[in-house]
């Protein structure tokens, strides 16, 4: 299954300071060796939680490793690796990192022809998946990759008589290797000896908003310097417990799951499945948690929805500590500290609301809680540390590990991320763009060498990222320097500046701020069914579906009066004077965002493009033909009738 390997600058040249044997593998094996009592994993099966210790962790390591060196697998192939968190999945990424060959994740949710496309790019010819359902996603689109030889897979159920060609169970693959460890002496030292620090410990791939996801390689060396960097500031901590629920092919999974797993023997917890996560985080209950600004506002909607259904005196204590809380955190963020009447009623409020909250959530033991990804609104980001919980932001990009700068205790701030990690140099360039250095920073991207000397110069990553430096010497990200536009009088603004604040409202779960060379701004808003539907139905209000929700003349009013708040916020040249609410949620399975729920812009501008020109027509609503697909595979078209409402053009 040889191929060619990624191709990348003279390592030794790039980093004479990391040494060969400083690797993922190595530190695996020194955790089995002097930690053998140590629990380093545990994952929920069938409503059971089950303990893995370091040597069982090594054991499974190699045990696949020699199985799937025999199966064929070559230093230098890269392999699919596809499903939900799964202890065997991360097993096999270790297995084949400790071949020299590099895992490719896939998100379990990526359709067939997004797996078609990775694996024909990085002409993939071996695959890891988790289930049967994962397994018959490869095989639909099989017969356009003929490269592809090999599938192994985790969880045999709908498999076992009916696998297809080629197909084979991790589990048996893992008995084969322990055979072949227990015949071949010196087998065991050898797999562990094989890594280098300058191999590539795993291949994530960027959002691919603007075209096809680039293949992003991170070294051993630059996950390790990335969690070693962030140890240093005091964001992670040797032993935490770690609740593994992010997408595998996101680079935070890498980077806490594996890396800072590895690195620091943290213990971390696998839940049942993704529909079981927030039921399995009180069990589990974390001290290090980190969740994006849109999970964070989604918790407290649920805290919100379980308050109005609890007991009068229950809301009413609520009522009355969470306000006081939050204004006591507002007035420690302006360094005003509490009187001494303030602390105790603080005290009183930790008994009775608080710490109850923190524990019914799950995290009622967590000292490090984080979020990244865009900004958070003010409202949940006081909240979480009214709550208790010190809540702060950072700053990464798959390039640099996920890892570069962060918020310290000290340093909190609704409007910053912090401020670069030891052994990361930051600047910004005369265009207002943020570069980085250091060696958690990648080394160039998969076979793009067009791409790579496009993103690293001189040594410094530009992260393709406006930003500046607060008073204070804090980083504050403005946004994405690509997604900087003019309206028709030379106004200069970036959508997702104005996209994330909007979003800080649970009613909005997304939307596209339009208006490069027009007149004015505009929104399409599809709006939080959740959230929106709970609010709806408190007041009265009745609705079917989301479609007829979204058109609800008091919704309507609901998401005018949250853009004009937006509006209060910002100067006259950036108002939102027009908006539609969409019949549907942005949808990463019409290509309408990323997986990780980034604008496709291109796709949104053709999509909408109707409903963007009744928007500047001046018309107040226009008949849209949505295209459907049912379960059949047989596709039709639904006329939706979409009120376009208009804001004051000034300040009142």
């Amino acid at each position: 299954m040889q191929h060619d390997s990624v191709t990348l600058p003279d390592p030794a040249t790039l980093h004479p300071n990391w040494k060969r044997d400083d690797h993922l593998i190595a530190l695996l094996a020194r955790n089995a060796r002097d930690y053998p009592k140590g629990v380093a994993m545990r994952e929920r099966d069938r409503g059971i939680w089950h303990e893995i210790t370091w040597p069982r962790y090594l054991d499974a390591v190699l045990c696949l490793a020699a199985g799937l060196e025999e199966q064929g697998i070559k230093a230098g192939d890269v392999v699919l690796v596809t499903g939900d968190n799964r202890a065997q999945l991360y097993f096999a990424m270790l297995a084949l990192v400790t071949l020299r060959a590099i895992p490719s994740p896939a998100y379990s949710d990526a359709q067939p022809e997004e797996v078609l496309g990775q694996m024909q790019r990085e002409n993939i010819r071996a695959a890891i998946a988790e289930d049967q359902e994962q397994v018959d996603k490869i095989q639909s689109v099989r017969d356009r990759h003929p490269e592809l030889r090999a599938i192994f897979f985790d969880d045999p159920r709908g498999l076992e008589s009916k696998a297809p060609a080629g197909a084979r169970a991790l589990e048996d693959v893992a008995e084969a290797g322990r055979r072949r460890l227990q015949v071949t002496p010196g087998l065991r030292e050898d797999l562990i000896s094989r890594p280098s620090v300058h191999d590539v410990a795993v291949l994530l791939h960027s959002s691919g908003t603007t075209g096809a996801p680039k293949g992003i390689p991170l070294k051993h060396g630059h996950v390790l310097a990335g969690v070693r960097n962030a140890a240093a500031a005091g964001y992670f901590h040797v032993g935490e417990e770690h609740m593994a629920y992010l997408p595998m092919a996101w680079v935070g999974d890498f980077s806490f799951s594996i890396a800072a797993g590895l690195e620091l023997r943290f213990t971390v917890n696998i839940p049942e499945n993704q529909e079981t996560a927030l039921h399995d985080l009180r069990e589990i209950a974390p001290t290090l948690y980190f969740a994006s600004p849109r999970a964070w506002s989604s918790m407290l909607t649920r805290v919100q929805v379980g308050i109005a259904e609890t007991t009068g005196l229950k809301r009413w204590l609520y009522d009355h500590f969470m306000p006081f809380a939050v204004r006591l955190e507002r007035a420690r963020l302006d360094d005003r500290s509490p009187n001494a009447l303030q602390r105790l009623w603080h005290g009183v409020g930790e008994a009775v609301i608080y710490g109850p909250i923190r524990d019914q959530l799950g995290l009622r033991r967590v000292k490090r809680a984080y979020t990244a990804g865009e900004a958070i609104g003010e409202d949940v980001f006081l909240y979480f540390r009214a709550l208790g919980l010190n809540l702060r932001q950072f700053y990464g990009q798959t390039e640099n590990c996920a890892l570069a700068v962060a918020q310290s205790p000290e340093d909190v701030s609704l409007t910053t991320v912090g401020r670069p990690f030891p052994g990361v140099d930051l600047r910004i360039d005369e265009q207002g763009e943020i570069l980085l250095k250091g060696d958690n920073i990648f080394d160039g991207y998969f076979q793009n060498e067009k791409s790579t000397a496009e993103t690293l110069r001189d040594g410094w990553l530009h992260t393709g990222d406006a930003g500046e430096f607060a008073a204070d010497g804090q980083l504050v990200v403005l946004g994405r320097l690509s997604e900087l536009v003019h309206k028709a009088d030379g106004t200069r603004f970036i959508p997702t500046w104005l996209e994330n604040r909007l979003k800080f409202s649970p009613n909005i779960r997304d939307v596209c701020v339009i208006g490069a060379g027009k007149d004015f701004l505009s929104a399409i808003v599809c709006i939080d069914f959740e959230s929106v539907g709970h609010w709806a139905q408190e007041q009265g209000i009745s609705y079917s579906s989301y479609a007829e929700l979204s058109q609800r003349p008091q919704v309507i009013a609901l998401i005018r009066d949250e853009i004009a708040r937006l509006n209060a916020a910002v100067p006259e040249t950036l108002f939102i004077q027009r908006f539609v609410n969409l019949h549907k949620e942005f949808d990463p399975d019409d290509g309408e965002v990323t997986r990780t729920r980034k604008l496709r812009r291109n796709v949104i501008d053709d999509r909408y493009g109707a409903i963007i020109d009744a928007i500047y027509d001046g018309r107040d609503g226009i008949d849209y033909e949505a295209k459907i697909t049912y379960e059949t595979g047989q596709s039709g078209t639904l006329t939706r009738h979409l009120a376009i409402t208009d804001l004051p053009e000034r300040r009142a």
